[in-house]
């Protein structure tokens, strides 16, 4: 196999893969082994790797043909569809292995560990070589440098055996560390591929804010589990952090006593909004939309819009179009008076008032419009954002054409990938054997 003679987990996870031809074929995500009952080194069975699809799959490291630092070469360009699971004699390098708790061999020396190292042996298999490991300091001394990481064989550093990592509290900051370059939804299809247990370790180790936005990617079962495994002050607090059309979703999913419970633990003005639309049913333009577009008086300039949808935390559907109301701005508003989409903010100049540029045309929708009635009206007129609009003409919300998406999938798209295949299942049970 051409390439290096060592790679490390860390390094090899994100790294773009290829078939023979370089065709495109995803990203890895992870590093599988399987633990042996001796002290000698795990032998590494393939990779995990994220199709364009979202769909993880099982890799053989015979498929692997080299290992470079900026990709990965597989001998074939078939692919096995079958989604990855883990199997009970398997551990994930990185979801599982990373950050866990070990002491060196013959010694008392407790560590952790932040990176593993793979090798290929004479007879083209792959195992896990090396250890980097640094040491766990049960006191604060003053003064003191950070200790040292050191990498050693696998034999010489004991406490990483299967029912070890399944057992003992772990640590997920060199996890993180890895999903600091990672969207939401690939780290949301990350937490799926962990065991339980390691999911809830990472969970308690995010923040609220990014917490919410690997939920918001989640799986409704999935979502439900973590929302119940969290204390309910912090739950409260994740579904603050939620967009209000997200958490109103997951909330309807659950007990009406739940349902209330948390509602009333959330602060009253991040509640509002999500009880407006807990009103609606989900399959409504109602239930779609989200409270929170970027809303403008007429006198507001160009400049100013401008300034609102280029804010980087904006999803790109609802920064396709700016909603002028009169006051008050926050929804339900005053009397809508129509819309700008960006297109028009782009020609017109900065100093111009928003007024000047509103489409008042643009039909809006009824929050009782029904799921078919929305997707017809994306269709008919091209948009990526819609306004809501009661009879009163107060602005209530927008529907984004994501979240018609979300709808109009089946509920389990996020599980399956864009395609359900099936095909080679035979072949990737062999590979793993």
């Amino acid at each position: 196999m051409a390439g290096t003679n060592r790679v490390f987990a860390a390094q090899l996870a994100g790294l773009p893969v290829f078939g023979p031809d370089g065709e495109s074929i995803g990203k890895v995500r992870d590093v599988v082994a399987g633990l042996r009952l001796d002290q000698q080194p795990p032998r590494i069975l393939g990779m995990v790797v994220e199709l364009a699809t979202r769909r993880r799959v099982f890799v053989p490291m015979l498929r692997v043909t080299s290992i470079e630092p900026n990709a990965v070469t597989l001998a074939t360009g078939s692919v096995n569809m079958r989604h990855f699971t883990q199997r009970p004699n398997e551990v994930l390098v990185c979801g599982q292995l990373l950050d866990a708790h070990a002491t060196l061999s013959g010694a008392e020396t407790r560590v952790t560990v932040v990176d593993a190292a793979m090798e290929p042996t004479r007879t083209r298999d792959w195992v896990l070589a090396k250890v980097a490991v640094r040491e766990r300091s049960t006191r604060l001394t003053l003064g003191r440098r950070r200790s040292a990481m050191q990498v050693l064989p696998w034999n010489e550093v004991a406490g990483l055996g299967l029912t070890d990592l399944t057992g003992q509290p772990q640590g997920a900051g060199q996890l993180l560390m890895l999903f600091d370059t990672m969207r939401a939804v690939d780290v949301a299809a990350t937490l799926r591929d962990l065991p339980i247990k390691r999911r809830h370790e990472v969970a308690d180790a995010m923040d609220d804010e990014r917490l919410a936005d690997v939920i918001e990617e989640l799986p409704e079962d999935d979502q439900k589990e973590l929302l119940a495994y969290l204390a309910e002050e912090r739950a409260a607090d994740i579904l603050e952090a939620m967009n209000p059309d997200d958490a109103a979703d997951l909330l309807a999913e659950l007990a009406p006593a739940d349902q209330s419970r948390l509602l009333e633990l959330m602060e009253p003005e991040e509640s509002a909004p999500v009880k407006r639309l807990l009103a609606y049913s989900s399959d409504t333009a109602g239930g779609l939309m989200t409270p929170e577009p970027v809303v403008l008086t007429p006198d507001a300039t160009i400049a100013e819009a401008l300034a609102h949808i280029r804010n980087a935390d904006l999803p790109a559907a609802l920064a396709s179009m700016v909603f002028v109301c009169r006051p008050p701005t926050a929804t339900p508003t005053g009397r809508f008076v129509g819309v700008v989409h960006f297109q028009r903010l782009l020609r017109e100049p900065p100093a111009e008032l928003v007024a000047s540029a509103v489409d008042t045309d643009l039909t809006a929708l009824r929050p009782e419009a029904t799921l078919a009635e929305v997707t017809r009206y994306f269709a008919a007129y091209n948009l990526a954002c819609g306004p809501v609009v009661d009879a009163e003409d107060h602005l209530l919300g927008a529907v984004t054409v994501d979240d018609v998406l979300d709808h109009l999938l089946p509920d389990d798209w996020r599980e399956t990938g864009l395609h359900d295949v099936a095909d080679g299942a035979e072949i990737q049970e062999a590979d793993r054997a």
